[in-house]
This record gives C-alpha cells, sequence and structure tokens, in this order.
C-alpha cells in the first residue's frame, strides 16, 4: 500500500508542478483543467496516509501525507477564488433591480441532435442574448422556431465544430463575424441597445482547444485571449465577452485576459459552475464563462439542465448599475447609430477586434 500511494501522490505531484512551467504543450497546459480533481485526489490520500500511519507507524507514510497536503496547497491557490470561502468580486444586485440582461450560453455539440431539450430551456429561461456554439446548418433549421421571440439574430453555421449562432431580444446596431487567429473559426460581435436605451457591447469566442485532436500548442487560444482583452480594454460602453474558451477560470491565460483588458469574473467567490462535461460527475472544468467590464452586478448565475450536449448551459443575470444615466447619454446619440450592418466585411476587417468607437 505504501509504494501505491507513492507512485499516485508522485504522479499527481507531477501534474501539479508542470503548469508552472510557460510551455504550451497540451500535456502541460491540460494538466490546468484538473486542479480541482487533484486537490480532491490529494485531500483522499491525505486522510488515507494519516489512517495508515496509526496503524502501522511507518514513516513513509508521513512523507506522503505532507506532499499531499503540499499539493493541495498548491492546487488550492488557485481554486480559491472561486469557492463560496473567497470574496465576491462582483457584487450582488439588489432584489428591487428589474432592468438587467440575461445571457445563456451552450455548446450544443455538433452531433447532438436533441434540439427541442435546448428550445425547451429557451422557453423556460427566456434569456436576452442567446449564444450557441457548434452550431452547424441542421441547429440553425432546428433553432428557426425561436426567431418568433428573437427578431434580431447572426447566423455563421459550420460543419467544422466551431460553427455560431447569436439570437437576441434587443436591438442589434452593429454586427461583426471575424476570424481572428484561425481560419473557419469566427467569433461574433455586436453592439446592442436594450430595452431601457443602453447601448452595451458583445463579443462571443470560441477558439481552438490544446489537445492531441486539434492543437499541439495553446497558442492559438492564448492569442484570441490575448488580442480580445487587448481590444477591448478601457471600453467606451458596459461591455460583455462570453463563450466556450476552451481553457478554464484560473488558468495563467484567463488571468491573463481578465489582467489586460480589465473584465471582472462573476463567478469568483460564487462557485465553479462547472460545465464540461457533462456526462461525468467526477471530470468537469468550468470551459463556458462569461467575463464583464465594471458597473454590473450579479442578480444570478445558473447552470442549466443537461439538454444532450457534453456541456452544460450557462445562464448569468446581470444589471447595470449606472443604467439610467448611461440610457440618457445612449438616446441622445441614438439618431447616429445605424440599422444593423451587412455582416460581409473585407478580409483585414476579420482580423480585428471591433470596438464599436
Amino acid at each position: 500500500m505504501l509504494i501505491a500511494l507513492a507512485i499516485i501522490i508522485g504522479f499527481f505531484l507531477l501534474v501539479t508542478l508542470l503548469p508552472m512551467s510557460y510551455s504550451q504543450h497540451y500535456l502541460v497546459r491540460s494538466c490546468d483543467f484538473v486542479r480541482l480533481q487533484v486537490f480532491y485526489i490529494a485531500s483522499f490520500v491525505a486522510v488515507t496516509s494519516l489512517f495508515l500511519l496509526w496503524q502501522s507507524s511507518a514513516i513513509g507514510y508521513v512523507f506522503i501525507a505532507l506532499t499531499s497536503l503540499l499539493i493541495m496547497i498548491l492546487q488550492g491557490k488557485w481554486i480559491y477564488p472561486y469557492t463560496w470561502l473567497a470574496k465576491k468580486e462582483v457584487q450582488s444586485a439588489p432584489k428591487h433591480i428589474d432592468h438587467s440582461i440575461r445571457i445563456m450560453s451552450a455548446n450544443v455539440l455538433m452531433s447532438n441532435h436533441k434540439s427541442e431539450q435546448l428550445i425547451s430551456l429557451v422557453d423556460e429561461h427566456q434569456p436576452d442574448l442567446l449564444i450557441t456554439l457548434e452550431s452547424d446548418s441542421w441547429w440553425e433549421n432546428k433553432l428557426s422556431v425561436i426567431k418568433k421571440n428573437y427578431p434580431y439574430y447572426i447566423e455563421c453555421p459550420k460543419d467544422n465544430r466551431y460553427g455560431m449562432h447569436l439570437y437576441s431580444k434587443f436591438k442589434i446596431l452593429d454586427a461583426q463575424i471575424c476570424e481572428l487567429i484561425e481560419e473557419d473559426i469566427p467569433s461574433i460581435h455586436i453592439l446592442f441597445e436594450n430595452d431601457e436605451g443602453l447601448q452595451m457591447q458583445g463579443h462571443f469566442i470560441h477558439p481552438a482547444p490544446p489537445s492531441p485532436t486539434e492543437e499541439d500548442s495553446s497558442r492559438p487560444r492564448d492569442s484570441e485571449l490575448i488580442m480580445v482583452a487587448k481590444a477591448l480594454k478601457n471600453p467606451t460602453r458596459p461591455t460583455i465577452v462570453a463563450g466556450d474558451l476552451n481553457d478554464v477560470a484560473w488558468s495563467r491565460s484567463t488571468r491573463l485576459f481578465m489582467q489586460i483588458s480589465g473584465f471582472l469574473d462573476p463567478r469568483k467567490g460564487r462557485g465553479f459552475y462547472n460545465t464540461f462535461h457533462a456526462g461525468y460527475f467526477f471530470m468537469r472544468w468550468p470551459l463556458d464563462h462569461l467575463f464583464h467590464s465594471e458597473g454590473f452586478k450579479v442578480k444570478r448565475i445558473k447552470r442549466l439542465a443537461k439538454y444532450g450536449s457534453d456541456h452544460f448551459a450557462l445562464l448569468t443575470e446581470l444589471s447595470y448599475e449606472n443604467a439610467n444615466q448611461q440610457s440618457l447619454e445612449t438616446k441622445s446619440a441614438q439618431h447616429k447609430q445605424e440599422e444593423i450592418q451587412e455582416l460581409a466585411m473585407s478580409k483585414a476587417n476579420k482580423r480585428k477586434v471591433p470596438r464599436f468607437d
């Protein structure tokens, strides 16, 4: 038993130390994903070692327990901000505030054909903005039934698992589809106006993951995150970035995105909201994200029920504390805004993150 525990804890010590390097190889960066699982395993090994030490008094169990504790400390430092013990990064909205924006993000899994289950979730929760990822022409056809409630929509079907669709109850004033880093991996960027006349920006992305079947390196994903962060730094309006980032909330690259952009994560201090993998309860991590500029408060965050995908959908409801003042400013400049533009753009524009300034 001593040798078995030593091998187990030695392996997970390696998994803990590898992400400290700046290597972008997928084997190294994949260790970022399992921090929560490694923390639980190290906790179990620590308790087991102490129990066996009490029975046999073998000194080797002391070293195993201490190594387990070291792993728990190192991993806990990364995941702690997303536990309910940590301070909330974004304040909760007062209950009396009515104006809000509900955003639902759903990676549908292109091969999943249980569209009625997703449509049922949309009907139940009535998001103001619905963003679907991995949605192809089949999904576009099936989701056409919700257009009666979503008069504004952007459609970008693809059969490479990077299709993307956006459905909005709010008026879209401007929109662009961009391929920021790689061909055929789109992102959607919109300028929209809510019911109070407040103009906001939405940026929805789905970069390729580092994996043996996709990218050997995390460089394309990390480059897209940094490109978006730099472009949206110091926004002139309330801004939201959401989507399946193929990265966990506590990774170095996600932290760098937040540091550069100045955006906030409403999950901090509230929970992990693990959205992947929906099929394995013991192997889940937060892949679907929503970040926002300052000025928002949180009404609720909810991971929704299964709908046949390998992802859970994520519903985030936010309020904007300066909504009334911003509404007046927006309405005074409303005549300067054009109706929704054509989505056809030059190749050069597809490589830029629009700010809609």
